[in-house]
């Protein structure tokens, strides 16, 4: 079956050779490609030449047709392209002058039936379609411009069967940065072995608001933690010599009172707390790790759409952090900026704007001559200067050659991507990445791990016991043999472990979400589901019950308006819990749920957040003992969504009690306090924290300040131990945050070993914004705190910046 659709790609390849040099001389030569098709070698051809006179000789070369179709996506097939393998046809359509970049190439995501094609496994048959259709803009385009093959990959390369891993609020949940990295190197490799080029990822939003749906795609709510997660997944990728593409810039992830959809706009935020916060992450990935694109957010910010701004896409990333990539527009942005923010007269005045401001490339699911023919209107009507064009197309080609596409348009070798894709390697990290997402938040009396001597019968319950479209996504891949909750317990329980099995409820009934603001009891469907588990649970030695989230729950466009389980999923705990049976609650959940009940009634809680392929398997290992969890929280769990907003890091007194709080005052009217903090977490041991050292205690505001810490294992289990340092400087000019996370490292400790951990202060991490706005070391005193999370401080002492 392989060596035909070898001898196919073969034929299609040789016959598109054929087709595009009938009467013309060979254009590949030893060392180069004449991609202009003019016989000899063009500056821009040259391999040894420098990349910056490459871009000039081609820019120089280039007709307004072609420039303008660099600056525009064309979306894949099943989305936009309707055709699979390059025909004759395309010559008439508008990327017979070439294209800037095509999304999702046969890529098969299960979502999307129209996109399922044969070309996206075996994967070297993907390698190979993708080959065939750059080998069509190499030779059937004036200039040969090789295209930028873009694709999703926030937990995972989204194709047919690549590997996979936690959603991103699991990854942030690690808190390992060489974990990280290594899937960022993964998910790089795997995209170039495909024939992406360009991936969009990471996530850097800030999770400021628990109710938005996209907290599940995002590393959580401190800018440090994700600032240096993003920096290693940006630094694995590019490593593959592919692009990564940061998303949502800017200021995205707050919209107003947590809403999503349409309603997505005017995220009241303040311009320090706008840099120190939310541009933070990006700021970190551009200057730090190099990320060679942008995706451009169709929010605004005081006004003006981020698009259509060069306050943000050209002040801050290219003069103020360097950018050298490209930007990209989230779908419909451009649109947005007529359609929706209603700043332009006509969509032409749009293109005006976002194309001055700083946009590079025009993404939406739409045929690309509906931005590209109004783009050269503007253009030879005078509105957009032909300077400002060539500097955009200047930008994407840049990228172009960076990425090698000029010297090596295809993959050199499609055959190996079936050995290098979602090999033993990746396979391994998978399970590794499944297991330390995982946070215990609650083990009263050591319930966990599960003896099964002890406990030989066990009931598997609720809606996420056996729901597996909740560990895969549209952002990632698909079609994978995902192990369930309730497989999971099967294979690792072991033979001497009986496991039973009750639905017990769905994630939510017909009422939902009315029922969220007027409760109803359990239709007779559910209770008769609940009663079910109920009854099966006075029969074994202990449940384990699966509660939280779905895909329908929680996602893009799946803002709440309450945080508590969704449905009647509280009942079926409450119900179980009057069985008196030792209780254990597994979350599968991708925001943090107020589940205050649970917390006072259940024992043992775990959080699992959407795991990858492996989940069950890994959470299955934690329930029994065979893996220890270490993962720790990414973002705090309220108590209600009364207190919100209510995160980490905060200004001073900013979530304190109100005035006269006490036996005799008249303040106590609200609920204060986290249900579970920032960077919480539990383990089945416990760390001793000791001998901690600052050095110097004393130096310049541009000297370097190394802090260490002894961690011991001081328990009878090994495991993994997340050691956070916080900073705070006493007094300021202005306002700041009480304490702010600047470093943090997971250590595996064995029963009795003790560890030392060193952290380096630079001048970045004591810098604020003072009054003028300046990025600044203030002179002062600094407290050192370092600890298992935000409020369990072990360590403290202070330094002084002179």
């Amino acid at each position: 079956m392989r060596k035909t659709w070898y001898i196919l790609m073969v034929f299609v390849l040789t016959g598109l050779s054929l087709y595009a040099q009938s009467g013309k001389q060979n254009i590949y030569h030893k060392g180069w490609i004449d991609f202009n098709k003019n016989g000899k070698k063009d500056i821009y051809e040259d391999p040894a030449q420098p990349i910056d006179k490459r871009v000039e000789d081609l820019l120089s070369q280039m007709s307004l047709e072609e420039k303008t179709c660099q600056m525009a996506t064309l979306y894949g097939y099943g989305r936009v392209l309707k055709e699979e393998m390059p025909s004759p046809s395309w010559k008439n359509e508008i990327w017979k002058d070439g294209i800037g970049n095509i999304d999702e190439e046969l890529n098969s995501v299960a979502y999307n039936k129209k996109s399922v094609t044969a070309y996206s496994y075996p994967f070297s048959k993907h390698a190979a379609a993708i080959n065939a259709v750059q080998k069509w803009f190499v030779e059937e385009t004036p200039h040969g411009i090789p295209v930028d093959f873009t694709n999703e990959g926030i937990r995972g390369l989204c194709h047919d069967r690549a590997t996979s891993f936690p959603s991103q609020i699991g990854q942030g949940s690690t808190w390992d940065k060489s974990l990280v990295y290594q899937i960022g190197k993964i998910e790089g490799r795997e995209a170039r072995a495909l024939g992406y080029t360009n991936v969009y990822a990471p996530i850097l939003d800030v999770s400021q608001d628990q109710r938005w749906g996209r907290v599940v795609e995002t590393y959580g709510e401190d800018p440090f933690l994700i600032a240096q997660l993003g920096k290693q997944m940006v630094l694995g990728m590019q490593d593959e010599r592919i692009v990564s593409t940061l998303k949502h810039f800017a200021v995205y992830s707050i919209p107003k009172g947590g809403r999503d959809g349409n309603a997505r706009t005017d995220p009241k935020v303040a311009p320090r707390e706008m840099q120190q916060m939310y541009l933070y992450p990006f700021k970190v990935a551009v200057k730090e790790a190099g990320a060679l694109g942008v995706m451009a957010s169709y929010n605004d910010w005081d006004g003006v759409p981020i698009i259509a701004s060069k306050y943000f896409l050209n002040d801050f990333l290219r003069q103020q952090w360097g950018f050298k990539g490209y930007v990209v527009s989230d779908s419909r942005a451009v649109e947005y900026v007529w359609e929706k923010h209603h700043v332009a007269s006509d969509y032409k005045d749009a293109i005006r704007q976002v194309v001055e401001a700083g946009l590079n490339i025009r993404t939406d699911f739409t045929m690309p001559q509906a931005y590209i023919n109004p783009l050269r209107e503007d253009v030879k009507e005078g509105r957009i200067s032909l300077q400002t064009l060539d500097q955009r197309v200047r930008e994407i080609l840049h990228v172009k050659f960076a990425l090698g596409l000029f010297d090596q348009p295809y993959v050199e070798n499609p055959a190996a991507a079936d050995k290098i894709v979602r090999n033993d390697e990746a396979v391994k990290t998978s399970l590794q990445s499944c297991q330390e997402s995982v946070v215990l938040l609650k083990n009263e009396n050591h319930l966990l791990p599960f003896s099964r001597t002890q406990y030989k019968s066990i009931l598997v319950t609720g809606p996420a016991a056996t729901e597996i479209t909740p560990f895969i996504s549209r952002y990632g891949p698909s079609n994978l043999p995902v192990v369930s909750m309730l497989e999971g317990m099967k294979k690792v329980a072991g033979p001497g472990v009986n496991i039973e099995y009750a639905k017990g409820c769905n994630t939510f009934d017909k009422d939902w979400p009315e029922n969220e603001i007027i409760p109803t009891p359990p239709p007779a469907e559910e209770q008769a589901l609940i009663d079910e588990a109920v009854a099966k649970a006075a029969q074994v030695d202990a449940v384990v019950v699966y509660l939280g989230d779905n895909e329908e729950t929680v996602g893009e466009s799946r803002s709440r308006t309450s945080l508590d389980l969704p449905g009647h999923q509280l009942d079926l705990l409450q119900a179980l819990y009057k069985t008196g049976k030792p209780i254990v609650l597994v979350l599968v959940n991708g925001r943090p749920l107020t589940i205050n009940w649970a917390d006072r009634n259940v024992p043992s809680i775990l959080d699992t957040w959407f795991p990858g392929e492996f989940g069950g398997l890994a959470v299955a290992q934690v329930l029994f003992g065979d893996y220890n969890p270490g993962g720790k929280l990414s973002i705090t769990f309220p108590r209600t969504v009364g207190q919100l907003p209510f995160n980490f890091p905060v200004k001073p007194g900013s979530q304190a009690g109100q005035p006269g709080e006490g036996p005799n005052g008249k303040g106590k009217t609200r609920i204060v306090g986290a249900l579970y903090p920032f960077g919480f977490g539990l383990s089945y041991t416990t760390f001793e924290y000791s001998a901690l050292k600052i050095d110097p205690k004393e130096e310049n505001n541009q000297g370097l300040v190394n802090v260490s810490a002894d961690i011991q294992n001081t328990g009878k289990m090994a495991g993994d131990e997340v050691v956070e340092l916080y900073i705070h400087e006493k007094t300021n000019s202005v306002i700041e945050y009480q304490e702010q996370l600047r470093g943090f490292e997971r250590i595996h400790l064995e029963p009795g070993e003790k560890r030392t951990v060193s952290f380096t202060l630079k001048p970045d991490d004591l810098a604020i914004l003072d009054r003028n706005m300046n990025w600044t070391v203030e002179p002062g005193e600094f407290e050192v705190k370092v600890g298992s999370s935000s409020e369990d401080i072990r360590l403290h002492d202070t330094f002084l910046v002179k």
